[in-house]
């Protein structure tokens, strides 16, 4: 009831102001690309998936954590209508008791277990190991990759020791540049709004490059590119706005706090200055909802790609093996089969199935090895190294095959 009426249950916002913080379109739209850019082309992620066994159990490590997420979320939205019923009468963030509203539930761990010395340390300790292991897993993904494609393609001839040293080397730089980022973080506002807003950034148009990748036959190197730097220009052009000239309070529309019944105290507050003028973007532009940071990341990336590269040349379709483009088009059941011939940009879908384009995989001339021998017949299929003729699908064995990785 209190949170009732505290307005703090009213989540059916179906207003289309990309303006707003929270709306049913934001959070739906606006959280679907910055959870694809986490899910779909994080290197963290696609390192885990990988090492699975086979795609199904890939999915199933997938759908696991689907659950573990949707339950972490509604433990945090209890943990938010408990702490503001306890709290109802004299907020600690507004009173000045603390100065984040990070510290929001530490503060309510430590009033609830007063009487219950080592608890609210066990909680912190949890807390802080969690978020540990998230950011062990990153850094090793980031020296990984920049080992992989940066050291090692420049010095293929490095000893397995000088490798590891390295290999170290760059963890122990990636987690002084990631705790700096992490001081640099607590200016950006909540901790939740300031990862998604990061994860938005570079998320979004990394999204944008794969999808041009697998969706766009045509786009060239040049247009990928482009794209890249034009998707990641846009998504940092209006979050470092957003950091100058905040949105104003009628778009942010922050829920009413008391502190009516909090003890009077003698505090010095710095009052911020106003400033003397705002630009006409930081009220539209800059004050866009940080949700859709992935989204303009993105579907920038896409548009000047595919521009770039109708203005530089055009990939040839021919050139392309099939098994790398997803025909997007063909989702379209009702479209006749001249609309869908068009869509593929030359690129030859309708030359057969999946496993037979992996049996003739030898006449791809892009310089990768077939998973399968030229001529092998589909009986013979089940013989072929990694393929799982039960769950119909092609492990690592088959990946490794394709990609030399």
């Amino acid at each position: 009831e209190l949170s009732t009426n505290g307005s703090r249950l009213h989540i059916i916002d179906f207003d289309v102001d990309p303006l707003r913080r929270h709306t049913f379109w934001t959070i739906s739209v606006g959280g679907t690309f910055t959870w694809l850019g986490i899910y779909g082309v994080n290197q963290s992620t696609i390192q885990r998936c990988i090492s699975c066994k086979t795609e199904k159990h890939a999915k199933l490590a997938l759908y696991f954590n689907l659950v573990g997420l949707w339950i972490i979320l509604v433990c945090a939205v209890f943990s938010g209508l408990i702490m503001y019923s306890y709290f109802k009468d004299c907020d600690p963030w507004t009173s000045g008791i603390i100065s984040a509203p990070d510290q929001l539930m530490p503060y309510f761990v430590m009033e609830i277990f007063a009487t219950m010395p080592g608890l609210p340390g066990l909680f912190v300790a949890c807390a802080f190991s969690g978020t540990l292991s998230t950011v062990a897993a990153s850094i090793n993904a980031l020296a990984t990759v920049t080992f992989e494609d940066f050291v090692k393609s420049c010095f293929p001839h490095l000893s397995d020791k000088l490798s590891t040293w390295i290999s170290k080397g760059l963890c122990i730089l990636f987690g002084v540049m990631c705790t700096s980022m992490a001081v640099a973080a607590s200016f950006m506002g909540s901790v939740v709004q300031a990862a998604l807003s990061i994860h938005g950034m570079c998320g979004g148009p990394m999204l944008g490059l794969f999808t041009l990748g697998i969706v766009f036959p045509f786009v060239n190197w040049k247009g990928a590119l482009g794209g890249l730097l034009t998707g990641i220009a846009l998504a940092f052009w209006v979050a470092i706005g957003a950091f100058i000239y905040p949105a104003p309070a009628s778009k942010t529309w922050p829920l009413p706090l008391s502190t009516n019944q909090c003890v009077p105290s003698n505090a010095t507050e710095l009052v911020p200055t106003a400033l003397s003028s705002r630009p006409a973007i930081a009220d539209s532009w800059y004050s866009i909802s940080y949700l859709y940071y992935s989204a303009v990341g993105c579907l920038g990336c896409i548009a000047a790609g595919v521009i770039i590269s109708f203005i530089t040349g055009h990939q040839s379709g021919k050139d392309i093996q099939p098994m790398l483009i997803r025909p997007v088009c063909n989702l379209f059941c009702f479209w006749s089969k001249e609309y869908k011939t068009l869509c593929w940009c030359g690129v030859q879908h309708d030359r057969g199935s999946e496993q037979e384009t992996l049996e003739n995989g030898s006449t791809w001339k892009q310089g990768t090895e077939s998973v399968l021998q030229n001529g092998l017949r589909r009986e013979s299929l089940v013989h072929s190294p990694g393929y799982d003729p039960k769950d119909k699908s092609y492990d690592n064995v088959a990946f490794e095959k394709i990609t030399h990785f």
